[in-house]
């Protein structure tokens, strides 16, 4: 079996690259070792909760102990089911910021600025946020992706917005167009009350076009020719072969699974591989490091009426809600209940949005577990760029063992005050006006934790990853030593390899990943191909008196 391009993964970055690749006329096979995406757990917007702690669809990974975090273990979930994470994620969708683009391509990564990827994002683009204000010229309309926002109907998301205002941060119209800094509506990849994933938006349609076929199989490792990537082992049925390239591979496993493959395959630290028996092909010290994820919190308040979405936290509720998404696709069925959000600097002299919130009607965690107390409501909130950096290592040549994950959780000590900032500065935003007539007390952490030693326990004890790892197969310039992909997302030391995914990002971006993420699948499709958008230098919104005011 062969094809002109090898893909390895189905997920965010595979699908959009497979698409663009058949609308060029190129033949694609890419191997996924996850199945179908089919039935509501997946494809009900408010069911998000389900499939990122279901085994069918995802890895099952989870850290090490981490010592920030006084030794606990932090889930790290990875689709693992077509559409990849973005059939297992919260659909927030979320560009980054444009400072982000442009510190990418200061680092090394050039041709990545924001003018250079604003025409990537505008054409994965279809934009239906326009009745909320925002500027066209940031936004795509004639994209697979569809963005929607939710119809914000409970008042607790109008009360946010503008308890955010009162504070003094502004409204933002849109976040992902001209000014991120603020406080207002949320977007999110659903589109006519469905998850709008990467296998509903790409590669359904690519298959369609008879260019791409899925392989059901686990990669195993890259197969080489010398240097030259000429395909990749797969077990499939319990026997193992080899699916060849005869232009291609491209890695879009994953941030995780990505750095695994490249080292099972000889590419990557040389005494790390030769500990576990693998032949080095290319010594590339970069690959597996960089690991960089949002830590968040979850500051929950008990709400004085009951208009959360407590009262549907039951059997009967949770039926009614199915029911009615099942046959209309409409209701609180329809949506992931991140409507609200806000973006904010944490002092003075930070440039850009440094504190990111989503506002959630109900107070409850991933894991499904609502609060005792009752009605209330939270935010998700941490830090967008921490210092810290962790590593993915194998733990064995078997492709079958789960990669040692260490994140390094607040390992650097700047974590800490910015964490403690954003407690204090979540505080003050709900003791606004617009909040205090729905705010009953503050649940967690608890009006009684006030030092920094009580915020710090706080968070080493209730910090949860927000599911953004990234990093780990960074772009560079070819001469960069830690670079493990140049800027084309060629792997640096060999041939016919490539990345497409969040493993390339020098650096995490500012909110949710998944939407950097398919960009880069979708940039890296050029790349392949010998093209290029044109740049588009619109300039972003930051705050003219940045650096002597926090808003």
């Amino acid at each position: 079996m062969e094809a002109e391009y090898v893909i390895v993964g189905a997920g965010s970055g595979g699908s959009a690259l497979a698409y663009r690749l058949a609308e060029a006329g190129k033949q694609v096979l890419i191997i996924e070792h996850g199945g179908t995406d089919a039935g509501p757990f997946i494809q009900m917007p408010a069911a998000l909760s389900y499939p990122m702690n279901m085994g069918v669809y995802d890895w099952g990974y989870q850290s090490e102990p981490e010592p920030g975090l006084g030794g606990r273990r932090l889930v790290t979930p990875r689709g693992k089911v077509i559409g990849g994470s973005s059939s297992i994620n919260g659909m927030v969708f979320v560009r980054g910021h444009a400072r982000d683009f442009d510190h990418w391509a200061e680092s090394g990564a050039r041709g990545w600025g924001y003018a250079d990827v604003l025409p990537y994002f505008k054409r994965m683009e279809h934009w239906h946020g326009g009745a909320d204000g925002g500027d066209p010229a940031f936004r795509g309309d004639k994209g697979p992706l569809h963005i929607t926002r939710g119809p914000r109907k409970n008042p607790l998301f109008k009360a946010f917005i503008e308890a955010g205002q009162q504070a003094g941060y502004g409204y933002t119209a849109d976040y992902n167009g001209y000014r991120q800094e603020g406080f207002g509506p949320m977007e999110a990849t659903i589109w006519k009350g469905r998850r709008w994933s990467t296998a509903n938006a790409y590669l359904r349609p690519a298959m369609k076009s008879g260019r791409v076929q899925i392989v059901r199989a686990l990669a195993r490792k890259v197969v080489f020719d010398g240097t030259r990537a000429i395909g990749v082992e797969v077990e499939q049925g319990g026997a193992v072969k080899v699916i060849r390239a005869r232009a291609e591979v491209v890695l879009a496993a994953s941030s995780i699974n990505t750095p695994k493959l490249l080292m099972l395959s000889g590419v990557g630290p040389a005494a790390h591989l030769a500990e576990h028996g693998i032949n080095v092909i290319a010594d590339r010290a970069g690959v597996g490091g960089n690991l960089q994820d949002h830590l968040e919190v979850y500051m929950q308040f008990a709400a004085k009426q009951p208009i959360t979405l407590f009262r549907y936290w039951n059997l009967w509720g949770k039926a009614l809600i199915g029911a009615q998404w099942l046959f209309t696709k409409k209701g609180l069925g329809a949506s992931n209940q991140f409507e609200a959000c806000g973006f904010i600097r944490s002092d003075k002299g930070v440039e850009y949005p440094d504190i990111q919130y989503h506002f959630l009607p109900i107070a409850v965690r991933y894991d499904g577990k609502a609060s005792a107390e009752g009605h209330g409501f939270q935010v998700h909130t941490g830090p967008m760029r921490s210092k810290s950096r962790g590593r993915v290592s194998l733990r064995s040549g078997d492709p079958k063992d789960a990669p040692s994950i260490r994140f390094n959780y607040m390992s650097h000590p700047d974590d800490w005050d910015e964490f403690r900032k954003v407690v204090r500065l979540t505080r003050e935003i709900f003791a606004q006006e617009a909040m205090t007539a729905h705010v009953k007390h503050e649940i967690q952490p608890g009006a009684r934790v006030q030092s920094d030693a009580g915020i710090d326990a706080f968070i080493r004890e209730h910090a949860e990853s927000a599911y953004h790892p990234c990093g780990t197969a960074r772009m560079g310039a070819a001469d960069d030593p830690g670079a493990v992909v140049d800027p084309e997302g060629r792997v640096i030391g060999v041939q016919g390899l490539r990345v497409a995914d969040s493993s390339v990002f020098p650096r995490i971006t500012n909110g949710n990943l998944n939407g950097p993420s398919i960009m880069v699948g979708e940039k890296m499709a050029d790349h392949i191909l010998g093209r290029s958008l044109s740049a588009v230098n619109n300039e972003p919104w930051v705050h003219g008196d940045w650096q002597a005011a926090q808003r």
